[in-house]
C-alpha cells in the first residue's frame, strides 16, 4: 500500500472516529439535576386535577379496571404501532415493580425529557412530547398525588421492537426533531389556559395530530385528525375545517368534556370514552377553557 493511500485510509478512519463520537453526543438523553428543580413543595390536590387530564389511568390502569381499582397504576396495556407492540409499564409507587424508587427529579426527568433514571432513552409511546411542555411546578404536584396512590406488584412486560427500532440510542436523534417545549400555537392570554392544557397536560396532539413517517407529529396540521393509532377509523379533525365539531359551540364542546353526550344526544365511544371519564373531573371552567382554545384553532384541510 502507497503512502499517500494509508494516509487517506487513516483520514477516513479519523472522520469516522469523530463521526460516531459526534452521533453519540447529539443522541445523549437530556437530563436536569435535583437544584434545577423550583423550590416548591408538591400538592396532591392539585396533582390529582392534572392527573385527570393528563389521562394516566387510560393507559397504565388495567384494562377494564373500575372505581378505586382505576387508581392502581400497574400497567400491562399493550399498545400495537407501526414499529412494533409497546406495553404500558407500571408506574404505582411500588418499590420494586413500579417508581417507588424514583427521585423527584427522576419523574420531571422523565416527563419533560423522555430520559429515564438509569440514563436511557424511553420510547416515545410515552408522550412526553406534550408533557415537555407542563410547568415544573405542575409535575412536581403530579409527582406528589402519583406517590399517595395504591402500589402494586405488577412485573412490567418488555416492548415488542425489532431492529433498528429497538436500538434506544436512536431514540435521541427523534428527539432532536420533535421534542419541543414551546407552545404549539402563540395565543392571546383569554386562551392562555385552554392552550397550556390541550398542548400539555390533556397531550390531545398524541391522537389529533397526524404523523410523519417516522412517528413525529405534524405539526404544520395540528389537531387536523389522521389515522386511528389503534388501527381502525380515523381520529376526528378538531380544527373548523373538521366535519366532527366544527359546528359545535364553545359550551356544547364543554358539555360534551363533562357527560360525553355530542349536541345531537349520540354518546362519546371508544377511546373517547375514557378521555371523557377524565376530563369530566376537571373544572367547568377548564372544560371551557379547552373549548375555547379548540374553536380558536386555526383551520386544517380534513383528514378525515
Amino acid at each position: 500500500m502507497t503512502g499517500p493511500m494509508r494516509r487517506m485510509l487513516l483520514g477516513v478512519a479519523v472522520l469516522g472516529v469523530f463521526g460516531v463520537a459526534a452521533a453519540w453526543s447529539l443522541s445523549a438523553p437530556t437530563r436536569i439535576d435535583a437544584a434545577d428543580l423550583p423550590a416548591h413543595t408538591g400538592d396532591p390536590e392539585r396533582g390529582a386535577a392534572l392527573f385527570a387530564i393528563g389521562g394516566c389511568v387510560s393507559c397504565h390502569a388495567a384494562e377494564g379496571a373500575k372505581d378505586a381499582d382505576r387508581l392502581v397504576l400497574s400497567g400491562g396495556r399493550a399498545f400495537k404501532t407501526d414499529f412494533g407492540t409497546f406495553h404500558a409499564p407500571n408506574i404505582s409507587p411500588d418499590p420494586e415493580a413500579g417508581i417507588g424508587r424514583w427521585e423527584t427529579v427522576d419523574f420531571v426527568n422523565a416527563m419533560k425529557f423522555g430520559t429515564a433514571p438509569d440514563g436511557s432513552h424511553f420510547y416515545p409511546a410515552f408522550p412526553y412530547t406534550s408533557y415537555a411542555r407542563m410547568r415544573d411546578e405542575d409535575l412536581l404536584d403530579l409527582w406528589a398525588y402519583l406517590r399517595i396512590l395504591p402500589a402494586s406488584d405488577r412485573a412490567n412486560e418488555p416492548h415488542e421492537i425489532g431492529f433498528p427500532f429497538s436500538v434506544r440510542r436512536a431514540v435521541g436523534f427523534w428527539k432532536l426533531l420533535y421534542l419541543d417545549p414551546a407552545p404549539v400555537l402563540t395565543v392571546g392570554e383569554d386562551l392562555e389556559r385552554g392552550r397550556y392544557l390541550v398542548e400539555g397536560p390533556g397531550h390531545c396532539g398524541e391522537c389529533h395530530t397526524p404523523r410523519s413517517p417516522i412517528g413525529g407529529p405534524d405539526l404544520s396540521r395540528w389537531l387536523g385528525g389522521g389515522p386511528n393509532p389503534d388501527g381502525e377509523g380515523t381520529i376526528p379533525n378538531l380544527t373548523p375545517a373538521g366535519k366532527t365539531i366544527s359546528s359545535w359551540s364553545e359550551a356544547e364542546i364543554a358539555e360534551y368534556l363533562k357527560s360525553g353526550f355530542t349536541p345531537d344526544f349520540d354518546t362519546a365511544g371508544g377511546s373517547m370514552a375514557d378521555v371523557v371519564a377524565n376530563t369530566a373531573r376537571l373544572s367547568d371552567a377548564d372544560r371551557l377553557a379547552i373549548a375555547r382554545y379548540i374553536k380558536a384553532l386555526p383551520p386544517v384541510g380534513p383528514a378525515e
